[in-house]
């Protein structure tokens, strides 16, 4: 059962288009054309885009008109769905050059009509008449099965995804056009048919990230692109070499399943607003037996849309459900839909009455809070989750906590001790860490930055927070909502249909929601802020040369090691990093390697060894810098 139905064409964007079709479109391109296809993409994606019968048309030139007719689902799933006008389609420029500059569709919610082959060569697995994968079979017919060896076809797919990624990470983003993006996405493609769930996400994450760099989408971080390589390349590499391990080869996107009779309550809303073009609000909730959920509006859109639904109303099968409502109250839900990582459905069958809101403090609201932060924080970066490797940090976490100052946008807190028995406001935990509060939006539509600044003119204010770990900064959260701390007296005064908390991307706390400022409360010098373990540490060399690796190529790389060779490795190994000297003096060696032919001739190096330096590197970096983020919130601050 699937909560999935008809969608409307959007006719004033391009539609998602499967990888399969984009790959298969690329491949049919005469090799000529192949060096005017970045430029002749880049010319089309400013080209205003007009509606035409059931799709969009853009005008390419004279005697080019290409059509794109989405399938129900709202993407392009057949190559029969996008035509030109010219005399040499389907292999025409302009037809590819338009798939090309749409954006990526994901086949687990846009399910193909037709399988998209992009060359007779990729006979990597079995597929139904709908497109979805099967299970993997092997020559003698064989399946893979949980915790066995990959199959061949598998370690096969698998091999065309590491190099695909290798030859992309040699060449760099500004080398990433269109062709090496579709070498990952037919790889990616292979990757389905073989059932390889997790390797076929990464690769296209990795597509998405190139186009987000290339175009300097706002919003987009070249830190996200190493991570989605970095998992890319581990699991192909892993999973061609035969590992068994089944978490790298994942698990396909479970549809939504009904889950009976539900009793849900509102922690707080979170405006969306992504650098795909999605917005709109997340209402995060916690049933009665403890799980945490999430009843969502995000559709096509950009900050405007996230700022309107603050109060939006979303169908929720035969129930309108406002979304400020929902944050601070409760709905006993019938006929209900739940996906595998907690979202709601909003089937045709879904009834709902509404409950009476509660505060923070009472129910199973009440375990947010019920545990120590450095504890919560400590478990959440400790548990590995290969299935998705971005998720982390993602879940909620809650935690009291007293303002003591601020830098800049952030507010500098401490975690308060458990309540006194002899009564009275409570008291920071001894030798705790400092705590940095960071907007999780910094747009201007948005609250965050504001209501940041207005709790950090109260030091001693004590507040409690809702939020997300920071799993890239040193004892960070990305506090979501803040309400009063029960029983303190130097607190929040919100207003009562608050019940206790505000939403900080959507309400504005004012003056009079504050206590009186106390002369007698003092802010921390900066001075005692205490260094950031991460962003102090002398691994920025390391993540520098990772990263350059990403966003210059392989020549970036060697041209910045020959620079500096001597200074790359001595302060890592004085500073007790020895085995980050080793791995990122292997990678700057690896660099600068070439080979010679019979004749003595330079030849283009082989990517494959630079891509397991490379590798090396990014991995022993990550696994360091996580460790040193865990160790700040044990860890007493260094004045």
């Amino acid at each position: 059962m699937t909560d999935r139905t008809a969608t409307a064409v959007d006719t004033d964007r391009l539609p998602p288009v499967l990888p399969g079709v984009v790959a298969a479109a690329v491949a049919s391109l005469p090799p000529r054309l192949h060096r005017r296809l970045d430029a002749t993409v880049e010319r089309v994606a400013g080209v205003p885009v007009a509606p035409a019968e059931g799709g969009v048309s853009v005008d390419c030139g004279p005697e080019a008109l290409v059509t794109l007719t989405p399938g129900p689902s709202g993407a392009v799933t057949d190559p029969e769905q996008a035509r030109c006008s010219c005399l040499l389609t389907p292999r025409c420029l302009h037809r590819t050059a338009v798939l090309v500059a749409c954006p990526v569709a994901d086949q687990a919610t846009h399910p193909a009509s037709t399988v998209a082959t992009p060359s007779p060569s990729e006979g990597t697995g079995r597929t139904g008449k709908n497109g979805r994968a099967g299970k993997a079979a092997d020559a003698d017919g064989t399946t893979a099965g949980r915790g066995t060896a990959p199959t061949k076809a598998q370690r096969a797919a698998a091999g065309a995804l590491w190099r695909a990624a290798a030859v992309v990470l040699a060449a760099g983003v500004p080398a990433a056009g269109a062709v090496p993006q579709a070498e990952l996405l037919r790889a990616a493609h292979s990757a389905r048919l073989a059932g390889l769930p997790r390797a076929e996400s990464a690769a296209l994450r990795a597509v998405r990230g190139l186009r987000a760099h290339r175009g300097r989408q706002a919003g987009h971080r070249l830190a996200e692109l190493v991570e989605v390589l970095h998992d890319l390349l581990y699991v192909a590499g892993r999973l061609a070499a035969g590992d068994p391990d089944p978490a790298l080869v994942g698990t396909l996107r479970r549809a939504y399943q009904p889950d009976g009779t539900l009793e849900v309550y509102g922690i707080c809303r979170e405006p969306v607003i992504s650098a795909t073009g999605y917005a709109g609000v997340v209402t995060h909730l916690v049933a009665a037996d403890g799980r945490r959920l999430s009843f969502g509006d995000v559709k096509p859109g950009g900050p405007d849309r996230a700022r309107d639904c603050a109060r939006a109303v979303t169908e929720m099968g035969a129930v309108a459900v406002n979304h400020a409502v929902l944050a601070r109250g409760g709905l006993r839900i019938t006929g209900t839909t739940v996906s595998p990582d907690g979202r709601l459905g909003a089937g045709k069958g879904v009834r709902a009455t509404p409950l009476t809101g509660t505060d923070w403090s009472t129910g199973p609201l009440a375990d947010l809070f019920a545990r120590p932060l450095a504890e919560v924080v400590t478990a959440q970066l400790a548990a590995d989750d290969p299935e998705d490797p971005a998720r982390a940090g993602t879940a909620l976490v809650g935690g009291d906590l007293v303002v003591v100052g601020a830098v800049g946008d952030q507010v500098l807190a401490r975690e308060l001790a458990p309540a006194d028995p002899a009564g009275g406001d409570r008291v920071p935990v001894p030798d705790g860490p400092l705590i940095r509060l960071v907007p999780v939006n910094s747009h201007p539509v948005l609250s965050h930055v504001a209501n940041l600044r207005r709790l950090a003119s109260r030091p001693g204010l004590r507040i409690r927070v809702v939020g997300r770990l920071d799993p890239d900064r040193a004892s960070t959260l990305r506090p979501l909502a803040v309400g009063a701390v029960p029983g303190a007296t130097v607190t929040l005064r919100l207003p009562e249909d608050w019940h206790g908390r505000a939403d900080l991307g959507y309400d504005q706390i004012q003056g009079g929601h504050l206590p009186p400022r106390d002369p007698a409360a003092t802010t921390e010098p900066v001075l005692a802020v205490g260094v950031d373990a991460v962003a102090e540490s002398p691994l920025w060399r390391v993540r520098r040369l990772v990263e350059l690796a990403v966003s210059g190529g392989r020549r970036a790389v060697a041209e910045a090691a020959r620079g500096e060779r001597a200074g790359l490795a001595g302060p890592l190994r004085r500073a007790g990093f020895t085995t980050a000297a080793a791995v990122a003096a292997a990678l700057a060696d690896e660099s600068d390697r070439r080979g010679r032919d019979a004749f003595g001739r330079l030849t283009d190096p082989d990517p494959d060894r630079y891509a397991w330096a490379w590798l090396a590197a990014a991995a022993h970096l990550a696994a360091t810098e996580r460790e040193l983020i865990r160790s700040s919130w044990t860890a007493p601050p260094a004045g």
